[in-house]
């Protein structure tokens, strides 16, 4: 149990409060000190701050801060728009009981902080009126801008702005963290995100939902007596007519992750080479070809949807070992239900890649739904299909059908270019192919790939101009140092 990484659904975060409650643990007090102690490490005294607190107990947090900071010598306004519960009530009379005052409007005077705590995990419904015209004007204030558990309007499940949403600078989140910190507009709105567990015991923790937490890269660690058949070997089925680079792609990925052998079959019959990847061994798909059982399958990359790329997907779909569904080969699934059916029946490991367009295929729907809630659409994706699946966009998340779901914190815009599904592709059914099992080859090979992604970012002097190809060798170095680290933990 690490309340730095595991992720509890609203029903399980009130069950904590509650138990903490009843253990007699003042959560409010110690989220008024961490929120005090932050603005004292970072701001001088006599700096001045606008308090926004709201009715709830996100205001209460806020007024209890706001009396420390009044106390130790900042300059400190608090607008409380509206009355609150009894936590704000409290807090108001101690707030008063210093001479404090109240404001109903914002000030001429431009502060140096805002503290945000008009509302927190509670929100339920989109802003309407003047609660959304406040967040607006507060959002348009030119200085930096600091929330107390999620910025107002965020939704802590989803990461939707619930009409209108606070852009924060820095975001203290209190007990553990929330999926919408890190999933869908979350980090857009959140920057910097520190989790303050207020020194809640661990044994008052339900069960979890969800983690952040990484696999264990101990299982890639090579003997000196190996070979190359001790690292697996793939077969990458794609890479239609105009379209053959996809398949190169994920090839090339899949040695940069350490595949012992890597064929490409493409369905473009006159590609016999990869003159930049001659170690690739490339043999056309044809209906007679025959793929060893011991091949791990990745089918999709540039496949197309030709009456040849269906009938490859109904023999992938037969392949008795473990087998990634990328791509075509999942809009291919979506609207064909006796290649669902076929799905259903598969012994091996299935791993299905969708982005947020395909997932809305798979379950009929649209993309907003998809976005919309995008841990609902995860697993429900896994429990419908009985696979392994990765939904990418901000904040990928994993789910595999009875356990936690799994959510990346890394990523950067730097890899919204075409090829990057492929490399990533390629990337997880070679530590599949190394030993990992489906779930934790697919969430170690996202976040190696998303770190590279952060990796060139920092290295260009921003996220423009990355290519798949350029991502290769980063991510070659960046699952070095993971392997080198295993034992440690990382998240």
């Amino acid at each position: 149990m690490n309340p730095q990484t595991e992720l509890l659904d609203l029903a399980g975060l009130r069950q904590l409060e509650l138990a903490a409650e009843a253990d007699g643990l003042p959560l409010m007090q110690r989220a008024a000190d961490s929120i005090a102690n932050w603005v004292r490490r970072h701001y001088p005294l006599a700096s001045r701050i606008l308090v926004a607190a709201g009715p709830g107990n996100n205001g209460g947090d806020a007024l209890f801060a706001a009396c420390r900071l009044h106390r130790a010598g900042y300059v400190v306004e608090v607008l409380l728009p509206a009355a609150g519960n009894a936590a704000v009530q409290s807090a108001l009379a101690e707030w008063q009981a210093l001479g404090g005052q109240l404001r109903s409007d914002l000030p001429r005077e431009i502060p140096e902080l805002l503290l945000d705590g008009l509302f927190g995990v509670g929100l339920s419904r989109p802003l309407q009126d003047e609660w959304l015209q406040l967040v607006q004007a507060l959002d348009a204030l030119p200085c930096r801008k600091l929330a107390i558990d999620m910025p107002s309007g965020l939704d802590a499940g989803t990461g939707q702005p619930l009409g209108t949403a606070l852009h924060a600078d820095v975001t203290l989140s209190f007990l553990c963290p929330k999926p919408g910190l890190y999933t869908a507009a979350g980090p857009d709105h959140c920057g910097e995100v520190i989790i303050d567990d207020l020194a809640c015991p661990t044994t008052l923790w339900p069960p979890h939902a969800g983690t952040l937490a990484l696999p264990d890269a101990a299982p890639l660690r090579r003997k000196r007596d190996s070979h190359k058949g001790s690292h697996g070997v793939l077969s990458i089925i794609g890479g239609a007519p105009a379209m053959t680079g996809a398949a190169l792609l994920a090839g090339r990925a899949a040695l940069a992750m350490g595949a012992g052998k890597v064929f490409v079959h493409p369905l473009d019959t006159g590609l016999m080479l990869d003159p930049l990847c001659p170690e690739l061994m490339l043999r056309p798909w044809q209906a007679n070809l025959q793929i060893p059982d011991n091949h791990q399958l990745v089918l999709g990359p540039g496949l197309g949807l030709s009456d040849l790329a269906h009938a490859a997907l109904s023999r992938a779909l037969a392949h008795p070992g473990p087998l990634l569904l990328d791509a075509d080969g999942l809009n291919l699934l979506a609207v064909d239900h006796a290649l669902q059916q076929q799905l259903l029946g598969r012994r091996a490991a299935t791993i299905l890649t969708p982005h947020p367009s395909e997932a809305a295929r798979l379950l009929d729907c649209d993309t907003a739904s998809i976005q919309a809630d995008r841990v609902a659409a995860v697993r429900e994706l896994s429990r419908r299909f009985g696979c392994v699946v990765l939904l990418k966009g901000c904040g990928t998340l994993l789910a595999q059908y009875g356990q936690p779901y799994r959510l990346l914190r890394r990523g950067s815009p730097s890899l919204a270019v075409a090829g990057q599904g492929d490399i990533l592709a390629g990337a997880i059914v070679a530590l599949l192919a190394q030993g990992l099992p489906p779930l934790d080859a697919a969430h170690l090979a996202a976040d190696i790939h998303a770190s590279a992604g952060e990796h060139y970012a920092e290295q260009a002097g921003g996220p423009i101009g990355l290519t798949a190809t350029t991502l290769l060798p980063l991510m070659t170095r960046e699952l070095n140092r993971r392997v080198s680290l295993a034992g440690v933990p990382l998240f």
